[in-house]
C-alpha cells in the first residue's frame, strides 16, 4: 500500500474525530491545519468571517501542517464544509503543495450539506493529481461507515 497522508482542518472537532478515525483505519500519518488566524467560536460571526474569505479567495498563513508532501502518494484531505466549500486554510494548504502523480480523497464534516462543492473544488486545484470519491459525515463518525467507504475507494 502507498504511503497515506491524512490532513485536515477543524474548528469544532467533528474533521479531526474523522481525520483520526481515518488514521486508524489506514495507518497513515496525520496532519493539523493551523491558520495563523484564529475564527470566532460565536457560529453568527464565523460564518460572517467565512463567507467573506471564501469570496475573496483568501488563504491564511498555515503556522502547522504546511510541510512537504513528497513522501506521500495518498493524501486524505479534510474540511468542515463551509457554504458548499473548503475552509480557507484547507485552499491555503492545497495552494501551497504540488499534487502531480498522487492520489487525492477528500472528506468533510457538516450539518447536513454534504459535500457540497468541496471535491469539485479539490479536483480544479490539483488538475494533475487522481481523485478518489469522497464522503461527508453529518453528525456522529461511525466507524464502519467509514471502514466500507475506504474498503470501496482503496481497492478501486
Amino acid at each position: 500500500m502507498s504511503k497515506i497522508l491524512i490532513v485536515y482542518y477543524s474548528l469544532f472537532q467533528n474533521t479531526k474525530n474523522f481525520a483520526l478515525e481515518i488514521a486508524r483505519q489506514t495507518g497513515g500519518d496525520i496532519r493539523e491545519l493551523i491558520s495563523e488566524k484564529n475564527y470566532s467560536f460565536n457560529y453568527n460571526t464565523a460564518a460572517k468571517e467565512v463567507r467573506s474569505e471564501i469570496a475573496r479567495g483568501f488563504c491564511p498563513k498555515l503556522l502547522s501542517g504546511n510541510e512537504p508532501i513528497d513522501n506521500y502518494d495518498t493524501i486524505f484531505i479534510g474540511t468542515p464544509n463551509w457554504f458548499k466549500t473548503m475552509a480557507p486554510p484547507v485552499r491555503s494548504f492545497i495552494r501551497n503543495h504540488n499534487f502531480e502523480g498522487k492520489t487525492i480523497i477528500p472528506f468533510s464534516t457538516s450539518g447536513g450539506g454534504g459535500l457540497g462543492e468541496i471535491q469539485d473544488d479539490i479536483a480544479k486545484e490539483c488538475l494533475k493529481a487522481k481523485i478518489l470519491p469522497g464522503i461527508d459525515v453529518s453528525g456522529q463518525v461511525v466507524r464502519e461507515d467509514i471502514e466500507k467507504w475506504l474498503k470501496r475507494i482503496l481497492n478501486e
